[in-house]
């Protein structure tokens, strides 16, 4: 089954890598984002069943991003991906409905993992 992504992070960088791990792991990456406007553009087009998120970006939280992705593509499944990792934020992003948190710096091993316990 071909699965679909997206990514919201405001570095190119750590887009390319998470697009190579996601690609890896057989899924198509059909948008990338910068910002929370971007992101939210790029949900009318498209309703990826991945999103990861990063928590730090430049036009909003991605705390307050993660309710409206989940409002606008409940199907989405959404993971965190930051690096801050204080206990406070992961509770809170896994209470507003993450399924999961990947702490950055974060090996490609620890993203295939998660990927994995999320299932099909």
């Amino acid at each position: 089954m071909n699965r679909t992504a997206m990514i919201v992070d405001d570095s190119l960088f750590m887009r390319k890598i998470l697009c190579a791990i996601l690609t890896e792991n057989g899924y198509t990456v059909i948008a990338e984002a910068a910002s929370g406007i971007e992101a939210m553009k790029n949900l009318h087009s498209s309703h990826p069943d991945l999103i990861l998120l990063d928590i730090i970006l430049p036009d909003s939280s991605g705390l307050d991003l993660l309710t409206s992705l989940i409002t606008t593509c409940p199907a989405s499944k959404v993971v965190i991906c930051s690096a801050i990792g204080q206990e406070q934020v992961t509770k809170k992003a896994l209470e507003l409905g993450a399924m999961a948190f990947i702490q950055k710096p974060f090996t490609p091993e620890t993203v295939t993992d998660v990927l994995k316990s999320l299932g099909d």
